[in-house]
């Protein structure tokens, strides 16, 4: 299932300042290096952990309905719904009425999930008939993050900082064991 991002997010995990301390960084030199490390290394780390971690909106589509009634959501922690849209074969987007589905948010990853006795209204067009609005993030500021997801991101900005330009360098076995515990496990 596609997801486009249509809202970023409007903080960072983590502050440029906040970096520079753990880096005992004084100078103003390397700032925007290190600005394009944190956005790199959060997202490194939200692919890693199929987390978002800061409020973001998504737009997710899918080209069919699944015949079991639920849509497993490609991005988590979902905060809320936005419309749930068909398109008719004229590309034009019909609403579907929330008293249709529910948003099963305790799952991972979270479901969108068909009410018993209803039936999704079947899309018009072959590709991305239906377009699912999310908005996902553990919360709009840094503080809702989990501490543990917010120290691997320092670790792994340091470790790049440390290790620029030398491409055979694991990951810290910190971040690994971090990101282990948020992975979602699929089988």
């Amino acid at each position: 299932m596609p997801a486009i991002l249509t809202t970023p997010p409007a903080v960072e995990p983590v502050t440029l300042t906040e970096v520079k301390a753990h880096l005992r960084l004084g100078l103003s030199d390397e700032d925007d290096a290190i600005t394009r490390m944190i956005v790199s290394a959060r997202r490194y780390l939200e692919q890693q952990t199929g987390l978002v971690f800061i409020t973001q909106g998504w737009s997710c589509f899918r080209d069919a309905w699944p015949e079991a009634g639920e849509v497993k959501l490609p991005v988590g922690p979902v905060q809320s719904l936005g419309d749930v849209k068909v398109f008719g074969e004229d590309d034009v987007a019909a609403v579907i009425d929330p008293a249709h589905y529910f948003l099963d948010s305790a799952s991972r990853p979270a479901r969108l999930v068909l009410r018993a006795s209803r039936i999704w209204p079947p899309p018009g067009r072959a590709g991305n008939g239906i377009e699912i609005e999310v908005t996902a993030g553990f919360g709009a500021t840094a503080s809702a993050m989990p501490q543990p997801l917010r120290e691997a991101l320092l670790q792994l900005v340091a470790h790049w900082y440390g290790h620029r330009g030398d491409e055979s360098v694991r990951l810290p076995l910190t971040v690994e064991s971090i990101v282990a515990e948020y992975r979602e496990v699929r089988l």
